[in-house]
């Protein structure tokens, strides 16, 4: 199935001269949707993952129906004061400021074999913090994957795992 026909544009948000890759679309047609939690399935089984993350919030979309599908765990790596109990946090760079992840202390045994999740791959920033933070709780980061790659802006170059997405559009 090609997802592509199922994922919207909306120019202009969150604000002028972004375009906006809307999968709301995708979640919204049952066939698609199953069609992509399987084609995701067949990427990350590969990896042979011990526990998947998804990177809030649409990354959860992505990554909490494959753990159910693959039967693994599932963790979640949330902006910063978001997540109940001890947590690990990791600041990263953006063009302009930083911003601060995070991930439960107890979430990722140190050695697991973590496979990442987002819905898009952009520049590459959001996904290199997760990275780094599931490593420096110990985990060992196999693959990465996202529904949609924004080819052009260079968010692949930025990884020095094995990454696949399913749609690329390029900007």
């Amino acid at each position: 199935m090609d997802l592509a026909q199922h994922i919207r544009t909306i120019p202009d948000f969150p604000k002028p001269g972004i375009l906006f890759y809307d999968i709301s679309t995708l979640l919204a047609h049952p066939k698609a949707w199953r069609s992509c939690v399987g084609q995701l399935s067949d990427v990350v089984k590969g990896w042979n993952p011990d526990l998947l993350v998804g990177i809030e919030s649409r990354g959860f979309l992505t990554a909490a129906p494959l753990s159910l599908e693959l039967d693994l765990g599932f963790a979640m790596v949330r902006k910063k004061g978001k997540l109940p109990g001890e947590t690990v946090s990791h600041v990263y760079e953006l063009e302009y400021g930083t911003d601060t992840v995070e991930i439960q202390a107890d979430a990722i045994a140190p050695g697991q074999k973590v496979v990442i999740l987002d819905d898009l791959m952009a520049t590459g920033g959001t996904m290199t913090a997760a990275i780094e933070l599931v490593q420096k709780v110990g985990g060992e980061v196999v693959g990465v994957a996202c529904i949609i790659e924004l080819v052009g802006l260079g968010g692949r170059d930025e990884l020095d795992v094995p990454f696949e997405t399913l749609v690329q559009f390029e900007v």
